[in-house]
């Protein structure tokens, strides 16, 4: 068991005050503490104080393995905080956590919200965009924001975006002495002496928001084009299975659309592109849905890109698929990776047709069509067929 030397301590608004005894102890205990200049001086650390670098970087505080060393962080250290980047650092037994009651506790209990029942968003280090999947009619969402223009700018967001309607209360520094809480919609957002620390809370009207159900529109992504169709994207996730955690290789991702809906179903992906102008509209599409952290993006051709990848649980091929490539991917991936290849071309159809027997699976030929303007009437207008191969390897 290695020996203890770290102390990571949350610590509210009312400072000193509001730590217990072990917390304070803890603190006490401590020759350097780390900290943004907000916590040290609320702390009273004096001399003993060391700030966060910027950009922030948890390699100061490894650097002192051994001393005796504390960490402020705001509430609870391990709900966006910095308690989850320095653990992945260090060996179980180096480090003892002392949480407080994280902001999102406090909105809640000021508001009378079951947090159980509320989605909770760091859009204080991310997009806004990545609050989309939450943005539903009714939905209740609590948010960190980084300071009052990026409140100013969050409303305005969320007015842009179709949620105009939505409740807002901005909460400023809960639980200290300077706390305050107002309430405004985002449409008529006009609060302009907003100070950090400041979370916002949402009560959702206005657009529909994103279906959970595969097969989005292809009006929400950047493409051209090159895109599975909607239909077609539904039964390839089903086929697919995505599962929380789980890595995709999305090779020929041509507008990124299944690495898109496979990451929104908890999932995180690379997509492997060949064409410059594809992957322009793939890193559109990660940034209109607030993925940037969950997708990868590479410019280049299967199977050398590739190389050096993390091992995937499941591989989608939506063009360039050959022979050659299947048996790269049968040495590259691990033994019970799901494989779906979807293909458009008689000579991709023949390649699946020569492995279905040889491998197994499932081969399904999706025929679809679409009414459409015949003469005075409608008539049927057929799809291009596509012919999907869903295997194990």
């Amino acid at each position: 068991m290695a020996e203890r030397w770290l102390s990571i301590i949350g610590l509210g608004e009312d400072g000193l005050a509001g730590l217990s005894a072990t917390s304070r102890a803890a603190l006490d205990a401590a020759s350097i503490v780390f900290g943004g200049p907000r916590h040290l001086a609320l702390a009273q650390v004096g001399a003993r104080g060391r700030a966060w670098p910027v950009p922030f970087d948890v390699a100061p505080v490894l650097a002192l393995r051994g001393q005796a060393v504390a960490v402020l962080a705001s509430g609870d250290p391990f709900w966006f905080g910095a308690g989850g980047s320095l653990a992945a650092h260090l060996a179980a037994g180096e480090w003892m956590a002392y949480p407080a009651p994280s902001t999102f506790a406090l909105a809640a209990a000021r508001l009378g919200w079951r947090l159980e029942d509320v989605a909770c968003h760091g859009l204080h280090a991310t997009p806004f965009e990545s609050a989309r999947p939450s943005l539903q009619r009714g939905a209740r969402l609590l948010c960190l924001l980084r300071d009052g223009a990026a409140v100013n700018d969050f409303a305005r967001w969320l007015d842009r975006q179709g949620w105009g309607a939505s409740a807002l209360w901005v909460l400023e520094a809960l639980g200290g002495p300077r706390e305050r809480i107002r309430n405004s919609t985002a449409a008529g957002f006009d609060l302009g002496d907003v100070v950090a620390p400041v979370a916002v809370a949402v009560e959702v009207a206005g657009a529909l928001g994103l279906p959970r159900s595969p097969g989005l529109a292809e009006s929400h992504f950047a493409h051209d084009g090159q895109i599975t169709k909607a239909p077609v994207r539904a039964l390839t996730l089903a086929a697919l299975a995505p599962r929380s955690g789980e890595h995709l290789w999305d090779i020929g991702a041509g507008s990124g659309s299944v690495s898109v809906e496979w990451c929104l179903a908890g999932g995180h992906a690379t997509a492997v592109e060949q064409h410059a102008a594809r992957v322009a509209n793939i890193r559109t599409n990660i940034h209109s849905f607030g993925l940037g952290n969950a997708i990868r993006v590479i410019e280049g051709q299967a199977p050398q890109a590739l190389a050096g990848l993390a091992a995937p649980q499941a591989i989608f091929v939506g063009g360039g698929f050959n022979l050659a490539l299947f048996a790269a991917l049968q040495s590259l991936a691990p033994a019970g990776c799901r494989l779906v290849v979807n293909a458009v071309t008689l000579e991709t159809e023949s390649a699946l047709a020569q492995l279905h027997p040889q491998h197994g699976g499932s081969l399904l030929r999706i025929d679809l069509a679409h009414a459409a303007p015949l003469g005075t009437m409608r008539g049927w207008s057929p799809v291009r067929p596509v012919v999907q191969w869903s295997t194990t390897l």
